[in-house]
C-alpha cells in the first residue's frame, strides 16, 4: 500500500470510530434554515427573472458610446450637434440591376415610397415616423449608371424608444425596407451603411436572450448528467446557476438604466456564459467535496459543514481572482470594456453567493437520495485513490522532471505561433459571420460609388483657416471629395459656409469603405496633415470612432495586463501563504495563455478562415484566461496545502491531484463548453473569444493543472511554500 493510501486509511479509521456514535443536535433547526434559504432565493428570483428578460432594453451598441469624452472623435461629435439640427443615423439603400427606363422608374418609385412603408409590429407606424426632421429622400445615380443610392436618415432620438412589442425599432425599420425591396422584380435592393450594419448587429445580439442562453443551459445540463450519472442531481446546480444569472441581470439592469454602467450586447452575451459556467464550476466543487464527506459522516449536516468549510476558501479565492481581473477593466479608456468589468464581477459574486447558500440548502433538504443511483453512504470509504487520476499522479510522482519538461516544451512551441496572430482589427462588415444583407450591400456600394459614401468623415477647425483646411483635406490620399457645410439660406441664394463659435465643419467622403483598414489609415493621415494647419483641427465621424477605439485598446493592453497579474499574485499569496507558489502558478497560466494565442492563430487562419482578430481580442482573452485559468490551479493548490499540512508536500500533492482530478476536469469541461457556445452567435469577435477561452481552459485543466503544476510542485518540494512555516517543516 502506498504512503498516501496508508495515511488515508488511518484517517478513515479514526473518523469512523468517532462518527459511528455521532448524534447531531439541532437537525430540525438546520432543516428549517435550509428550507427558509430556498424560499428566500425563490422569492428573489421571482422578482429578478422578469427584470433579467428586459436587459436588451438598456443595451447601447453604438461605437461612439464606447469611447471616453476625451477621444478626438467624441469631441467632434459634441461639436457636430451645433451645426446640424438633428443627430441622424444613415441607412444606405443600394439599388442595382438592369437600370433601363422601366427599371429606373421602379427604382425611383421605390425610393419615393420608403417613408410610407409600414413597419411590422410597429402598431401602425411608418418609416417616416422615425426619419430625421429634415430628411430628404434623393436617389443618387452612380457614375457608371449601374446603381442608385438612397440615403435614409433615421433619427437617433426617435429610435431610442422601443416598438410597442418591446423590440428595438432600428432592426424593424431596416427589415421593412428589405422586405419591401424583395417585391421589386428585376432589381436587387440592399440596405447597408451605419444603419443597416447596426441593425444586423441588433439581430445578432437578439439571439443572446434566446439562442445563446438556452444553448448554454442545454450543453451544461448534458455535461452534468454525464458527470453525475444521475437523473436528478444535475437539476440543482443548474437551477442555482440560472437564479444567479437572473439576480445579477436584475442588478445590472437597474445600474444600466440609471446610466451608472454601460451595457452592450457583447457584455450581456459574456455575462450569460460566465455566470452559468462559473456557478456550475463552484457547484461541482461543492458537490464533490460533499459526496466525499458523506462517506465519513453519519449526518448530512455534518458532512455539508465540513464540505462547505473545505470549499469556501478556494471558491471565494477563485471568485476574487476573476472579479479582480474583470474590475481592472475599469482602468480601460473604452466605456464598453469598463462596463464589462462590473457586469462580469456582479455575475461572479452572484454565482459565489448562490452556490454557497442556495445549492447547499437544496442538497440538505433532499438528503442523500439526491445522488441516486450512486448514493454515498456512511461506510468509511475515503476519497478514491485508484483510477485514471491515481495513474496520472503516479506518473508525475515517478518522473516529475520529465513530465514538466515535456509539457513545458509543448506549450512553448505552441506559444511561438502567438506572435503571428493578426489582431490589428476587423472592418465592421468583417465582424459579422456569413453574408448578412449589410455586408453584401457594402460590397455592392464599393463597386459603384466611393466606398465611404453615406458615412462621411467630419473635420472641425477654426473658421479663419477654412480654405487651408479644405485644401489639406482634399489633397490627402484616400479622400474622394470634401466641402464646408453651408448655411441653409433662402432658395436661390448663394451658399455661405456655416460658422459656429468661430469654427467650421467640413464633410469629407473617403474612397475606401468607412469601416475598412484603409479608411483608418486615411484618418491617421488626415490628423497628421491637418496639424500643420491648426492644432485645433479635429477629425471625427464613423471611421475616426473605430480608429480611436483601436488606439484606446493599445493603451489598455499596456496598463491592464500587468495590473491583472499583480492583483492575482497578491490574492494567491494571501491564499497560499507563500511567494514562490503564486509566482509558479502565474507563470504557468501566462505560458498557457501564450500557447492559446498560438493555437488561435493556427485555427483562425487555417480552419475558421477568419480575416483576423479585433484589437480588443488579446485583452479580453488575457483577462478571462488568466483569471479563469488560475481557478483550477487554486482548486488544486488549496487542496495540496491542506493535505501537505497532514502528510507532507510530496504525498499531499499526489493525493490532491488524485482526489480533485475528476471534479476539476469536469469543471473545466463545463466552463469550456459554455464559452464555446458563444460560437452560435454570428459575430466573429465572440466566436473567437469563445474558442480562445474554451481551448485555454481545457489546456489549463488537462495539461497545466494535471501535469505541469504538480510536476513543478514536486520538483520544488517544501520550498514551494516559502516563506511560510510549511517551507521549513514540510508539514
Amino acid at each position: 500500500m502506498s504512503p498516501v493510501a496508508k495515511h488515508s486509511q488511518k484517517e478513515v479509521n479514526k473518523r469512523l470510530v468517532t462518527k459511528s456514535s455521532e448524534k447531531v443536535k439541532g437537525t430540525k433547526k438546520f432543516s428549517f434554515l435550509a428550507i427558509l434559504v430556498v424560499f428566500i432565493w425563490l422569492g428573489i428570483s421571482g422578482v429578478a427573472g422578469p427584470i433579467f428578460g428586459k436587459l436588451s432594453e438598456v443595451q447601447e451598441n453604438d461605437n461612439s458610446a464606447f469611447l471616453p469624452d476625451s477621444a478626438e472623435s467624441s469631441l467632434v461629435g459634441d461639436e457636430i450637434v451645433k451645426f446640424t439640427s438633428s443627430d441622424s443615423l444613415p441607412a444606405l439603400v443600394v439599388i442595382t440591376g438592369d437600370l433601363n427606363s422601366v427599371n429606373l422608374k421602379k427604382a425611383n418609385d421605390f425610393a419615393a415610397s420608403i417613408p410610407s412603408i409600414l413597419i411590422e409590429e410597429g402598431d401602425g407606424k411608418r418609416i417616416k415616423d422615425y426619419l430625421s426632421d429634415k430628411s430628404v429622400i434623393v436617389p443618387i445615380p452612380s457614375e457608371d449608371g449601374k446603381a442608385i443610392l438612397v440615403s435614409v436618415d433615421i433619427s437617433n432620438e426617435k429610435i431610442a424608444k422601443p416598438l410597442p412589442n418591446g423590440e428595438p425599432a432600428l432592426p424593424a425599420i431596416v427589415q421593412s425596407i428589405r422586405d419591401q425591396g424583395k417585391e421589386i422584380e428585376q432589381l436587387q435592393i440592399n440596405v447597408t451603411g451605419a444603419g443597416g450594419i447596426l441593425a444586423d448587429f441588433f439581430g445578432a445580439f437578439g439571439a443572446i436572450d434566446t439562442t445563446l442562453l438556452f444553448t448554454t443551459l442545454g450543453v451544461v445540463a448534458l455535461i452534468l448528467i454525464v458527470v453525475y450519472r444521475s437523473p436528478i442531481l444535475w437539476i440543482f446546480p443548474l437551477f442555482s446557476a440560472v437564479i444567479a444569472l437572473a439576480v445579477s441581470g436584475a442588478i445590472i439592469y437597474f445600474l444600466a438604466k440609471e446610466e451608472i454602467i454601460t451595457l452592450n450586447g457583447q457584455a450581456q452575451g459574456i455575462l450569460s456564459v460566465l455566470v452559468i459556467g462559473a456557478a456550475t464550476d463552484y457547484g461541482l466543487l461543492l458537490i464533490a467535496r460533499y459526496r466525499e464527506e458523506l462517506h465519513l459522516a453519519a449526518s448530512r449536516f455534518t458532512a455539508m459543514r465540513k464540505a462547505w468549510k473545505g470549499v469556501f476558501e478556494p471558491i471565494v479565492a477563485s471568485g476574487a481572482t476573476v472579479s479582480a481581473g474583470l474590475l481592472v477593466l475599469l482602468l480601460s479608456e473604452l466605456n464598453a470594456n469598463r462596463s464589462l468589468g462590473p457586469v462580469g464581477a456582479i455575475g461572479v459574486v452572484a454565482a459565489i453567493i448562490t452556490m454557497l447558500t442556495l445549492l447547499p440548502a437544496f442538497l440538505l433538504i433532499f438528503g442523500r437520495w439526491i445522488f441516486w443511483p450512486k448514493i454515498p453512504h456512511f461506510d468509511s470509504k475515503d476519497e478514491k485513490l485508484s483510477g485514471i487520476w491515481a495513474k496520472v499522479a503516479a506518473f508525475v510522482g515517478r518522473k516529475p522532471k520529465r513530465a514538466g519538461f515535456i509539457t513545458g516544451i509543448v506549450l512553448i512551441a505552441l506559444a511561438g505561433y502567438s506572435s503571428q496572430l493578426d489582431a490589428d482589427g476587423l472592418s465592421q462588415t468583417e465582424t459579422l459571420i456569413g453574408n448578412p444583407d449589410s455586408v453584401v450591400g457594402q460590397e455592392v456600394l464599393a463597386q459603384h460609388f466611393p466606398a465611404g459614401q453615406g458615412n462621411p468623415t467630419f473635420i472641425i477647425g477654426p473658421a479663419n483657416k477654412t480654405n487651408q483646411l479644405l485644401d489639406v483635406v482634399k489633397k490627402t490620399q484616400g479622400v474622394d471629395e470634401a466641402f464646408a457645410v453651408p448655411e441653409i439660406g433662402a432658395p436661390g441664394s448663394a451658399p455661405k459656409t456655416k460658422i459656429v463659435d468661430g469654427k467650421v465643419l467640413i464633410s469629407a467622403t473617403l474612397k475606401d469603405a468607412a469601416d475598412s483598414i484603409e479608411a483608418k489609415e486615411t484618418i491617421l493621415d488626415l490628423r497628421a496633415n491637418l496639424d500643420s494647419v491648426s492644432k485645433d483641427a479635429l477629425v471625427g465621424g464613423f471611421t475616426a470612432v473605430n480608429e480611436d477605439i483601436a488606439l484606446a485598446n493599445d493603451r489598455d493592453n499596456r496598463i491592464i495586463l500587468p495590473t491583472v497579474l499583480a492583483l492575482i499574485f497578491l490574492i494567491l499569496g494571501l491564499l497560499l501563504r507563500s511567494i514562490v507558489a503564486p509566482f509558479m502558478l502565474i507563470s504557468t497560466v501566462v505560458l498557457s495563455f501564450a500557447a492559446t494565442l498560438g493555437a488561435c492563430q493556427l485555427v483562425f487562419e487555417y480552419i475558421f478562415k477568419f480575416p483576423g482578430a479585433d484589437t480588443s481580442f488579446p485583452l479580453f482573452a488575457f483577462v478571462f484566461l488568466v483569471a479563469l485559468g488560475i481557478d483550477y490551479n487554486i482548486f488544486l493548490m488549496t487542496r495540496v496545502r491542506e493535505e501537505s499540512l497532514k502528510m507532507g508536500t510530496r504525498a499531499g500533492t499526489l493525493k490532491a491531484l488524485t482526489v480533485t482530478g475528476g471534479v476539476i476536469t469536469s469543471a473545466g469541461v463545463v466552463l469550456a463548453a459554455t464559452f464555446a457556445v458563444l460560437g452560435v452567435l454570428p459575430l466573429v469577435f465572440l466566436a473567437e473569444l469563445g474558442f480562445a477561452v474554451a481551448f485555454g481552459v481545457l489546456l489549463d485543466t488537462i495539461i497545466v493543472r494535471s501535469v505541469l503544476v504538480p510536476a513543478l510542485t514536486l520538483m520544488a518540494g517544501k520550498k514551494i511554500w516559502w516563506p511560510s512555516k510549511l517551507a521549513k517543516t514540510g508539514h
